[in-house]
């Protein structure tokens, strides 16, 4: 497989990871294949079908143990968007429609959980690194996170009311804002429920 440039270092907190890379649409490996295998021998995957005016893609992923704990990878890959950096959330709510407001907020589960998308941000645990797109409007990233879970648990993307992948019209700012400031991306351009294969 060619060297993939990394586009994003590991950023911790609180004993979560996320690692990201951009790769160009020819580098980028077509769905199929042996998925990894959880460590009872048995897959957790998810998948996401992206929509937006003129805008289409997919997101995989996958659950598989470190050592340490669980780690999901998540594969993306997008048409038809402007070129440069977009913000790439999961949200808090397994709905695109009637509007990708539905969504709700990032998914930022517990007792001082706060999925405000501009407050507190990059410390969602559904924060995601930029989707860098080329000038024919295709993007695609590979990023791993430890920061939330397919399978039970109080981080997992399934719970009562499911979660959202949501692309952003701007690029994510890494760093805080007052609420509705735009800073983590500004407009909802395109939309995936994530659901469990």
């Amino acid at each position: 497989m060619k060297h993939r440039m990394i586009i994003a270092a590991v950023v911790a907190l609180s004993g979560a990871a996320l690692i990201a890379a951009a790769e160009t649409p020819a580098q980028y490996p077509k769905t199929g294949g042996r998925p990894q295998q959880a460590a009872d021998g048995g897959t957790v995957r998810a998948h996401a079908d992206i929509k937006g005016d003129g805008i289409s893609g997919t997101a995989e992923f996958v659950e598989s143990p470190d050592g340490t704990g669980k780690v999901v990878n998540i594969q993306l890959m997008v048409t038809g968007l402007k070129e440069g950096r977009h913000g790439v959330h999961l949200h808090a709510v397994g709905k695109c429609t009637p509007d990708f407001a539905a969504a709700g907020g990032h998914f930022d589960p517990g007792p001082a959980g706060n999925p405000d998308p501009d407050a507190n941000h990059p410390f969602h645990m559904g924060d995601l690194p930029n989707l860098e797109v080329t000038s024919n409007g295709r993007g695609a990233m590979r990023a791993t996170t430890t920061r939330v879970t397919l399978s039970d648990g109080p981080l997992s993307l399934f719970d009562s009311d499911g979660s959202a992948i949501i692309i952003h019209g701007n690029p994510d700012e890494m760093k805080t804002g007052e609420p509705k400031s735009g800073v983590s991306g500004g407009p909802r351009v395109a939309c995936g429920v994530i659901e469990k294969r």
